[in-house]
């Protein structure tokens, strides 16, 4: 979601929005001014910002809108109106249009005035974002540490913790050594502040080694991954060599490493 972000900043920082238009698709859900609302924004960018997983556009008009992407929306800058899967654009004054598309219509989005966007409710429920306040392995324990849910679906709980996915979680349960099915008040103090740690330095690296001009998704077709042990069931643990196995937690896949992260509690 930060390389959304930093994307619709260059984006519509460069260039006014002159017109906008919407598909009849359930992407406009919720509350706000919906198709309608989205169609009227124009002016020039006021502000791109990000709370967890949603994205808060606002212009000096006074207009905004709330992006949550779901599992399989992106916003992307083409030339012209010609874009599989786009449900809503933004016309540029300098020719180009930026699409929101999604295949699967998971994602959302939200008109609103600029101003309340951060008070509305969905917002305002929102856990402390770990890109914007790095987590201690004290914030991380009183956050979750009272849970009996596995630690890996706990990271996931958006208002605990705004803003890591599946991908996130996981990566920073494997580079922690901590097994994702273990019970989130099972984890020591020691763990905690691996945890911490992994997290940021996780985030830290995905933004380097995704940061581009758009979103790429592992699941797209001819998109390289660069994670350390999502979607690498089956291969060899890119610290062990031990073959990585697969656990579907909450209707999502972990993929993990039996010998790195071992099911009983562990002070490496």
């Amino acid at each position: 979601m930060e390389i959304a972000r930093r994307s619709l900043e260059r984006w519509l920082g460069r260039s006014d929005v002159v017109g906008a238009e919407a598909e009849r698709t359930r992407i406009f859900r919720g509350g706000g001014g919906g198709r309608k609302g989205f169609a009227a924004i124009r002016g020039k960018l006021a502000r791109a910002d990000r709370r967890g997983k949603v994205l808060l556009i606002g212009f000096d008009s006074g207009q905004g809108f709330l992006s949550h992407l779901g599992m399989t929306g992106k916003w992307v800058r083409r030339e012209g109106v010609a874009e599989p899967y786009s449900r809503a654009r933004l016309h540029l004054a300098d020719g180009s249009v930026v699409h929101y598309r999604d295949p699967r219509l998971f994602g959302r989005i939200e008109t609103h005035p600029a101003g309340v966007l951060e008070s509305l409710p969905a917002v305002a429920a929102l856990g402390p974002d770990p890109w914007l306040r790095p987590p201690t392995g004290r914030s991380l324990r009183e956050a979750l540490g009272s849970s009996r849910v596995p630690i890996k679906v706990a990271l996931m709980d958006q208002n605990r913790l705004a803003g890591l996915g599946n991908i996130h979680a996981a990566e920073a349960l494997w580079r922690a050594k901590i097994h994702p099915g273990r019970p989130a008040r099972s984890l020591t103090p020691a763990e905690w502040s691996r945890l911490a740690n992994a997290i940021r330095r996780g985030l830290a690296y995905a933004l380097a080694a995704e940061d581009s001009e758009e979103i790429a998704y592992v699941e797209e077709p001819g998109t390289e991954n660069p994670f350390r042990i999502y979607a690498r069931a089956g291969e060899p643990c890119r610290r062990c060599g031990t073959r990585v196995r697969l656990l579907r937690q909450a209707g999502r896949r972990t993929d993990f490493c039996p010998h790195c992260q071992p099911a009983r509690r562990s002070s490496r």
